[in-house]
């Protein structure tokens, strides 16, 4: 059986009992960073698996799926967890756990932290529906390709990133979902958490009195919506692609794609 286990983002209270259980009674731990599990455990007085802590990141998960399915096999219970929140989730897992699947092995998620869940639950913005994209792209094109794609996904958008490149990204939020609302999450269930909420004009200017480091959750809100007409819209069509038009407006796709078929069956 794999266990995929949530363990904290930050304070290490914020583990269940569950997930404490199954760490102390697992075969062996297969670990994103082995230092900070071996941590995690100390902290909790769990002592280490007869199988050890494995190390499994980025760059060598690939080859872990091996000799994880082998223990599986061998009817190992074996637990994976990553550095901070849930495997899988924007960490390494999806390899594992997918060929756990295929192989016919129970996999078996413990739920606990997630750093989308838990600034969607402070930031003050809709979640009824939100769009999790995890990290954008590194350069400028690619990541301004990347957040106009999502211009038009429904509810709040949730994205991971380096501080450094906090700016950049929000000065394209403020081209592609313009007038937005923004929250900013650092250092969650830490001590020194901190949230900065308002446009991304206003937080640019935040981040450049005060630069911060480490990583961040970013949430951004809808577009400033205002009412386009049909005429309007069928206007914008001419000149560009319902794709564009969607990133311009903040409206679906699939509206102007829809609008421009029915325009079209009308003029034929």
């Amino acid at each position: 059986m794999l266990y995929v286990v949530a363990t904290p983002i930050g304070n290490l209270e914020d583990i269940t009992l569950r997930a404490l259980r199954i760490l102390g009674e697992c075969d062996v731990i297969f670990a994103e960073d082995t230092r900070r599990t071996r941590n995690l455990l100390k902290h909790h007085e769990i002592g280490l698996p007869s199988g050890g802590v494995v190390s499994c990141h980025e760059h060598n998960e690939a080859a872990r799926v091996e000799s994880v399915m082998r223990q599986l096999a061998d009817g190992r219970v074996v637990a994976l967890v990553t550095d901070a929140g849930t495997p899988a989730i924007s960490d390494p897992g999806y390899r594992l756990v997918r060929a756990a699947r295929e192989q016919g092995h129970d996999v078996v998620p413990v739920p606990g932290a997630c750093a989308a869940v838990a600034a969607l639950s402070a930031a003050g913005l809709p979640t009824d529906r939100f769009t999790f994209a995890g990290f954008p792209p590194k350069k400028a094109g690619a990541r301004r390709r990347f957040l106009e794609d999502l211009a038009s996904a429904p509810g709040t958008l949730v994205l991971y990133a380096p501080a450094r490149e906090v700016p950049a990204l929000l000065g394209d939020l403020a081209q592609v979902r313009a007038g937005c609302e923004v929250a900013v999450f650092r250092e969650i269930t830490k001590r020194f958490e901190e949230c900065l909420r308002g446009t991304p004009e206003a937080l640019i200017e935040q981040w450049a009195e005060a630069p911060r480091k480490g990583e961040v959750t970013l949430l951004a809100g809808k577009a400033a919506g205002r009412d386009w007409s049909d005429t309007e819209l069928l206007e914008l069509l001419k000149e560009a692609t319902p794709a564009e038009v969607a990133a311009h407006t903040g409206l679906s796709k699939r509206r102007l794609y829809q609008l421009k078929l029915r325009s079209a069956k009308l003029d034929s």
